[in-house]
């Protein structure tokens, strides 16, 4: 039951990606102008830490307040608006509200007044793909990325429409040649801007679809799936972990349907991506406490 696994008296409030940032600020951003998370896909838990909170846009739009304009009344107008968002009201609740916009219209104004010093990016992104926009608005960033004195980023982008109960095999050939050409592009970028063995790309879900179809040309909600890995320091050309026994009713199942049982835990490949990322191993079990319930805590997929 739902309520077994997820109580609906539990909260949670951070994600590992936050808990990551939280471990690595003090070492790698501590003089940086910027937080080391950046959503361009919403305002997840996964992009949450104790202490860190990730700043979020919509890719290819302008960050920051719009319409106050570059003139002396326009700045006085901006200087008059933080300063209402440190009017001491006496609400707990507003003060907490005013103090998170007023944080977010600071790193909006530096972000937008460095990406207007970078050069253009001259990777051509495909066009009419939500992805490679966002991926787009990301490599915009990691090229500011001197400018905002940050030494380690985390970049969190979002494809959907994979609940895919009937006209299966169409709509995943759309939706894998949207992220096939996006990420491409996305590692030309990385190309371009010299910094492909920095950036390690990866997929990221646990939505995934049985083997045995259904009525309609579709499948069910499942559980093991396979994630892809791309950048420079990555070993590639090779598959890691188990491939299941494609036998409804098999070993790996856990029915008659195909809902394949993971052979890896995502402790182990979160775990692995924060160990390149420079989180210390000692670190490791408070960010994943489950990572102790397995012999392997780095899977070796990346150099």
């Amino acid at each position: 039951p739902r309520s077994t696994l997820f109580p609906y008296t539990t909260l949670f409030r951070s994600g590992w990606a936050g808990k990551v940032a939280d471990k690595i600020g003090p070492a790698f951003n501590t003089s940086a102008l910027f937080p080391p998370i950046l959503s361009v896909a919403g305002n997840p838990i996964f992009c949450t830490g104790d202490t860190s909170r990730p700043f979020t846009m919509n890719p290819g739009s302008t960050p920051g307040v719009q319409g106050i304009g570059n003139s002396s009344a326009g700045q006085a107008r901006f200087q008059a608006m933080q300063q209402l968002l440190t009017f001491d009201t006496g609400i707990s609740l507003v003060q907490a509200a005013s103090t998170v916009t007023g944080q977010a219209v600071q790193e909006g104004a530096v972000l937008s007044q460095v990406l207007q010093n970078i050069p253009a990016i001259q990777t051509v992104f495909p066009s009419n793909n939500g992805l490679a926009s966002q991926l787009k608005q990301v490599a915009q960033v990691i090229a500011a990325r001197s400018a905002l004195n940050v030494n380690r980023q985390i970049f969190f982008c979002s494809l959907g429409g994979f609940d895919t109960h009937s006209n299966q095999l169409p709509t995943q050939v759309a939706l894998y040649s949207q992220l096939s050409s996006a990420m491409a592009a996305f590692y030309q970028a990385t190309q371009e801007l010299g910094v492909a063995s920095n950036v390690t790309t990866f997929t990221l879900s646990e939505f995934s679809r049985t083997f045995q179809p259904g009525s309609n040309g579709g499948t069910d909600h499942a559980w093991g799936g396979h994630q892809l890995m791309m950048g420079g320091a990555v070993k590639g050309n090779a598959l890691y972990g188990q491939f299941p026994t494609l036998t409804p009713g098999g070993p790996d199942d856990t029915g008659s349907n195909g809902r394949w049982i993971p052979s890896t835990s995502v402790d182990q490949y979160a775990a692995t991506l924060a160990s390149w990322f420079g989180v210390a191993n000692t670190d490791l079990p408070s960010i994943f406490p489950n990572l102790a319930n397995f012999q392997t805590t780095n899977l070796g997929f990346l150099g």
